[in-house]
């Protein structure tokens, strides 16, 4: 009767089966996630810079709105102070008011200042977001190509992937639980995804380091769990070398003949 132990590396060996076949599956789609997904955040970059400059835009704006009112006020002021002049009583009065008149105009000044720099910065405002928005309409072009055709690769494999999926969910059931989290945590930290192997003559299957024969034989007997001393996969069952691997092969050599 089978032992436990090797009731568990078989249920290991055929999860490792399904998840290898789930690779080949998502393989296909190649490098198209990690474009997609690039491109989705450079759209969303380009996105918030037009949003940052038409909010720079609309406060420029309001800079203006404002500059103009105090222009009026100052207007106002001066106005007042013209007024005011008619019905002094003495030169201190005069020059007072005058004073106050030249603060004005120059307070006009720097107002008209500020609402031409603000002007010139909106039209340079503008010309970045006409600039923008033209890449942004290319990115999201970009970006819809390379959905279409990863959605295209994702509905042809969909089919084989939900049931791959069901085959990987019905095998991971019966395997130990503590067995499968150290196998989900050896298979992501391996780039081929391998967390099962085999040894091969005399060598781990993953890293290739060669396996000691004491090893190799508790391989073989399946009395417990072995792990690859350098990689930290699990060894399942030892492929046996066959007479013909070991035997070399005899070199052929032809006889040369000479015409008569």
């Amino acid at each position: 009767m089978e032992n436990t132990v090797a009731k568990k590396l078989k249920a290991l060996e055929k999860l490792q089966g399904i998840d290898s076949k789930i690779n080949e599956i998502k393989k296909i789609r190649g490098a198209l996630p990690e474009e997609v997904q690039d491109l989705e955040d450079e759209v969303a970059g380009y996105q918030t810079r037009i949003e940052k400059q038409t909010d720079e835009k609309t406060e420029l704006e309001g800079s203006i709105s404002a500059n103009k009112i105090a222009i009026k006020d100052a207007e106002k002021l001066i106005k007042k102070y013209e007024e005011q002049q008619l019905n002094v009583r003495n030169n201190r009065e005069y020059d007072a008011i005058t004073k106050e008149m030249e603060l004005q105009q120059l307070e006009i000044q720097i107002l008209e200042k500020r609402i031409k720099e603000a002007y010139e910065k909106i039209e340079k405002k503008e010309k970045d977001t006409i600039g923008t928005r033209e890449i942004l309409v290319e990115r999201e072009k970009d970006l819809n190509s390379k959905r279409e055709e990863l959605d295209a690769i994702i509905k042809e494999s969909e089919e084989s992937e939900q049931k791959t999926d069901k085959e990987r969910a019905k095998a991971a059931k019966k395997v130990d639980e503590r067995l499968l989290k150290f196998y989900d945590r050896v298979r992501k930290n391996m780039r081929n995804g391998l967390a099962v192997v085999a040894v091969k003559r005399g060598a781990c299957g993953g890293c290739f380091n060669v396996v000691p024969p004491q090893m190799q034989a508790e391989v073989r007997e399946k009395k417990k769990i072995i792990i690859c001393e350098y990689c930290g996969r699990i060894l399942s069952h030892v492929e046996e070398v066959t007479e013909e691997e070991v035997k070399p092969k005899r070199r052929v050599t032809r006889r040369k003949t000479t015409a008569k």
